[in-house]
């Protein structure tokens, strides 16, 4: 009994990062859209105008709470870095490996699921991270922030330069609700793997991080909801 109670559990263990992965390559096309194509209607009442974000006056209500670190790092990082930035097609068969091995590890996934809500919800406002170049920040401050530092010395952190994306970021988190719970709740899962990640890793690890998707989300979030200030 106890053996097959076992089995149950690895069959469905598979059956969820199977379901995973078919999310995923789904969910490529819109994480991978430009804004020359049209973006998603959202069914919801027409919003009023977010108000233009502008540098240094960044909403903050999304303090950032840092919880306990839970997990460590089991992955190789390189397999790591590759989730974070998913899938570049949907023939993509080595992102998806390393999509596969990270929903392994309960860190990881929990993140990867986060990050896929965020980017979702994004992209409902025509919001994309391959739109966005933002200005990489050393390795160095990355180390700093996940070393507890706050404030305008990690304020390179949030390097996202496009206001268009920052003002409706910025007014979605306003009256939003839930994507400003799913930010919140992305946010945290960021830093708490980058809490686990960055001892361990070289510079040019961190660096690679940084220039993935879900960094690049997390930079925006950041950034608009004051965790860089």
């Amino acid at each position: 009994p106890a053996a097959a109670g076992g089995g149950d559990t690895i069959s469905q263990k598979l059956d969820e990062i199977a379901a995973a992965q078919r999310k995923t390559e789904t969910a490529l096309a819109t994480f991978q859209s430009t804004r020359s194509s049209e973006p998603p209607k959202r069914d919801t009442q027409p919003e009023p105008k977010p108000e233009p974000v502008v540098e240094g006056e960044e909403q903050a209500d999304l303090p950032l709470q840092v919880d306990a670190i839970e997990d460590v790092v089991t992955l190789p990082h390189s397999t790591l870095i590759r989730a974070l930035n998913f899938p570049e097609t949907a023939e993509d068969e080595e992102g998806f490996e390393a999509l596969r091995i990270a929903l392994r590890d309960r860190m990881t996934a929990n993140l990867v699921q986060a990050a896929q809500d965020v980017l979702t919800l994004l992209s409902q406002d025509g919001i994309y991270m391959d739109d966005l170049k933002p200005d990489m920040a050393r390795p160095e401050l990355w180390r700093r922030f996940a070393q507890g530092e706050r404030g305008r010395v990690v304020a390179g952190l949030g390097g996202i330069r496009d206001r268009s994306s920052l003002a409706l970021t910025a007014g979605r988190m306003r009256q939003d609700p839930i994507f400003r719970d799913a930010a919140h709740h992305f946010v945290r899962r960021f830093d708490s793997m980058l809490q686990a990640f960055e001892p361990n890793a070289t510079d040019q690890e961190i660096s690679a991080l940084s220039e993935t998707r879900t960094a690049r989300a997390f930079m925006l979030l950041g950034r608009v909801s004051g965790v860089f200030a």
